[in-house]
């Protein structure tokens, strides 16, 4: 257990200053709300008029999120795989090949099919 202690001290102290800012913010911030900073921001383009409850977003930006996703997990694997590369010679550069590999077929399936396109 006294292995775990620092973990959920971190953990601990984490949630407290969340939890501490989450409430200073929202005690001392402005309270001046007006009809523009309740419309959604849609990196740059215009607002479009939108329902109650909130409008749609159009499925590029999750698409763009999506490959941003793969494309950051793919450097996450790439760390360790830099720092232990000289203890796994041979076998540790042909799984890396193979798993860029699988990611850029992955990527040239979406650039292919348009993904990637803003028109």
């Amino acid at each position: 257990m006294e292995l775990y202690t620092p973990v959920l001290a971190l953990g601990v102290i984490a949630a407290g200053f969340a939890i501490f800012s989450v409430l200073v913010s929202s005690l001392t911030g402005p309270k001046r709300y007006n009809r523009a900073k309740l419309d959604s921001y849609e990196c740059g383009i215009e607002p479009t008029p939108q329902a109650l409850g909130g409008g749609k977003f159009p499925v590029k930006y999750y698409i763009t999120a999506m490959m941003f996703i793969v494309f950051d997990i793919e450097i996450v694997f790439l760390y360790p795989w830099a720092v232990y590369f000289d203890s796994m010679k041979m076998f540790g550069l042909i799984e890396m090949v193979l798993f860029i590999v699988t990611v850029f077929v992955a990527y040239a399936y979406v650039w292919r099919r348009g993904g990637l396109d803003w028109d």
